[in-house]
């Protein structure tokens, strides 16, 4: 039993105010021996108003004192202080009490038998010892009947017949409650399991969400404390995350007129500050293209707070593979666009500057030198000295400049390929002599490439200086020639010092050395490589290297044969 009920005057049923599981054991005990109490007491009302001679009978008067004590010690035994089945003492003195009120007052009421019925129940419904409880079911209504005739001496095969069926009644009760009591256990130790899954589940989920919303919170922040502004767009270019930077980028490009412009009446500029860039060009719409791409510029805004904008995009997929969307990073590099033009600049005035001077000193000293006849040897070195660091001093300027306009200018004409690299192994062997380097070049008899003799001539030149100057300890020095797929290949290798990862990623910049030479007494500028691959994209060739650090490096350059 789980309450119980009755209808008030109105018709509505009343329960108690808990769940029976929800009483103390005493109130539980109470409660289950109430109904065999309240029968008790209206089979006394009955046999008082209609047989009142039963109330003679020590049975009957035995039943109901027996049912009384009964019931004072349902309500004044501390039942929680005492092992939890030792309540089932209660349906067993039941059946005992019953048993004196049937022989006592069968004569006057019949089917007392009957309220066997409440402790077979409280037995069966307890769900402790399933088995004991539905063997008393049967047993212990037929010891009621039995017991009194064998007592009486007088037992007859009828008699016993005759009280054969409330027995069997009683087990087929007893059998139903206990199967139902036993599946509702089950039911309530499953639905007890699932509760406390769903318990742990939801406590799982609320620790998730909660180390969720703490991530969230710290990328948040992270998004906010760094220089750089963070957009994340999903696969139609929705907005998913902007951080502080970003909108501040968002807010400079807006148009004064326009409260919320969309990507294309954005102000976003190229290069020149002035040109809008198309829609379909501008980072975001490239973006969410699935376009990935690094350090793409671009200037935001207009007048005097135009700001330059390096932007890089890397698409994001789901977990199957398919393009969810993008992040892109705007970084403000105004001051390095501006300190580099400020440099380019510079460097353009100051070979200007210089290249006027060291042209006038070189004709001067061609004139001297050009007057044999005048000239001791003791004067004509110093002059030679002169000539020389003039030169170079020229080349230099001369360089500078060609760093500073960036795209050079190339007349190819038709030249025999191979007689450069060896005109050019010839002019360094003295110096790669002194070095202890052993320098040859490995080239065919005629390879003809249509080229600037003169412009090519300095990619080698600069590729061989640096072989032997980053050869400090002497080696090998191959200059190789060969022609390969419709292209004149050509390749510089050293046994020297090598290039890390790092500065293998940097070496064609401009003004770049590495660590490793800038620690090192190794003169240069860092312009060399930077021109040389300059004059090779001029001819719509490609340059690149492969070097290990202390084991040499190797430069290979190619150009078409026919330009």
């Amino acid at each position: 039993m789980s309450s119980i009920a009755w209808k008030d005057s109105s018709g509505r049923i009343l329960l108690f105010r808990r769940p029976f599981h929800e009483y103390s054991l005493r109130g539980r005990v109470m409660l289950s021996q109430m109904p065999l109490s309240v029968t008790a007491g209206i089979t006394a009302f009955l046999i008082l108003a209609f047989f009142p001679e039963t109330l003679l009978n020590p049975l009957f008067i035995s039943f109901l004192l027996s049912q009384a004590v009964i019931l004072i010690l349902c309500l004044a035994v501390p039942w929680h202080r005492l092992p939890y089945p030792s309540f089932l003492v209660i349906p067993l003195l039941d059946l005992v009490s019953i048993c004196l009120g049937r022989e006592g007052g069968q004569d006057s009421l019949t089917g007392l038998s009957l309220m066997a019925v409440f402790p077979v129940i409280w037995l069966c419904a307890s769900g402790l010892f399933p088995k004991a409880a539905v063997a008393i079911s049967f047993f212990g209504p037929l010891a009621i009947i039995w017991v009194p005739l064998f007592l009486r001496g007088a037992v007859s095969g009828q008699d016993l017949a005759r009280s054969f069926l409330l027995p069997v009644m009683m087990l087929g009760i007893g059998v139903t409650v206990s199967v139902m009591t036993l599946s509702m256990v089950r039911q309530q130790r499953d639905l007890e399991e699932q509760q406390r899954d769903l318990e742990e589940k939801d406590s799982q989920l609320r620790v998730v969400l909660t180390g969720s919303k703490r991530q969230e919170r710290l990328l948040n922040t992270v998004l906010d404390t760094v220089h750089l502004g963070v957009l994340a767009v999903d696969a139609e270019g929705h907005d998913i995350l902007m951080n502080r930077k970003q909108r501040k980028h968002h807010q400079l490009a807006s148009p004064p007129t326009i409260e919320d412009p969309n990507e294309s009446q954005l102000l976003v500029f190229a290069a020149d500050r002035t040109t809008l860039v198309p829609t379909d060009q501008r980072p975001v719409r490239r973006a969410v293209l699935g376009e990935e791409f690094t350090d793409y510029l671009v200037w935001l805004g207009a007048g005097a707070e135009q700001r330059a904008i390096s932007t890089s995009a890397r698409p994001m997929t789901d977990q199957d593979g398919n393009f969810a969307g993008s992040v892109i990073v705007f970084g403000d590099v105004t001051e390095l666009v501006n300190a580099l033009a400020a440099k380019d600049d510079f460097v353009s005035n100051v070979s200007h500057e210089f290249r006027t001077p060291l042209t006038s000193i070189l004709g001067y000293v061609e004139l001297l030198l050009d007057d044999d006849d005048d000239l001791t040897d003791s004067q004509r070195g110093p002059l030679e000295i002169i000539r020389r660091n003039s030169e170079r001093l020229l080349t230099l300027v001369s360089d500078l400049l060609s760093s500073r306009n960036g795209q050079l200018l190339v007349t190819p004409e038709a030249v025999n390929v191979a007689e450069l690299v060896r005109t050019s192994v010839t002019a360094a062997l003295p110096r790669a002599a002194e070095s202890g380097i052993h320098l040859r070049a490995d080239a065919p008899d005629r390879l003809e490439a249509h080229i600037d003799a003169a412009r090519i001539s300095q990619v080698l030149d600069n590729l061989v200086s640096n072989a032997i100057k980053y050869s400090p300890d002497g080696g090998d020095v191959v200059v190789s020639l060969r022609s390969e797929g419709g292209h004149m290949v050509c390749s510089v290798s050293d046994t020297g010092m090598g290039m890390s990862q790092q500065d293998q990623e940097e070496v064609f910049a401009k003004f770049f050395r590495a660590a490793a030479v800038r620690n090192s007494t190794i003169p240069g500028v860092g312009l060399g490589l930077s021109i040389s691959k300059a004059i090779v994209e001029a001819h719509g060739g490609r340059v690149s290297l492969r070097s290990e650090v202390g084991k040499g490096t190797t430069f290979t350059f190619a150009v078409p044969v026919q330009n």
